[in-house]
């Protein structure tokens, strides 16, 4: 059974720190890149980052450049978003989710995704 799990996310003051965990299991990763994508209330899922499935190439959207770092670690099949410098329009819940192949750009809203977390929220406020 193909699932993704996120965890680590929680609530912390503005400039604190989370790191979410994506757990992958029922395939085999390493053959696939992964995406963190966030969505607020009311607004539209947004793409957060990405990265492949050697590890050697990432990318992140703009508002989070600097402060979010995306990692994966294929022995443990987990990969990582750590969340630095946390301001309060970084509350959302965040995804991971996974593909194979070049569907299209990483942050585009047609490119598709073979896996999808159930997500984990973050909330960033005093």
């Amino acid at each position: 059974q193909v699932q993704l799990v996120e965890s680590g996310g929680g609530s912390v003051q503005p400039g604190g720190s989370l790191r979410l965990a994506c757990s992958a299991s029922g395939f085999l990763m390493k053959h696939y890149g992964f995406g963190w994508f966030r969505q607020a209330p009311g607004r539209e899922r947004e793409a957060v980052s990405y990265i492949n499935s050697l590890g050697d190439t990432t990318y992140y959207t703009n508002p989070v450049k600097g402060r979010f770092t995306v990692s994966r670690d294929n022995a443990e099949d987990t990969v990582y978003l750590q969340m630095d410098i946390l301001k309060p329009e970084d509350t959302a819940v965040y995804r991971c989710a996974a593909r194979k192949y070049y569907t299209g750009d990483w942050d585009s809203p047609d490119t598709s995704y073979d896996y999808w977390g159930q997500g984990a929220q973050v909330t960033v406020a005093s």
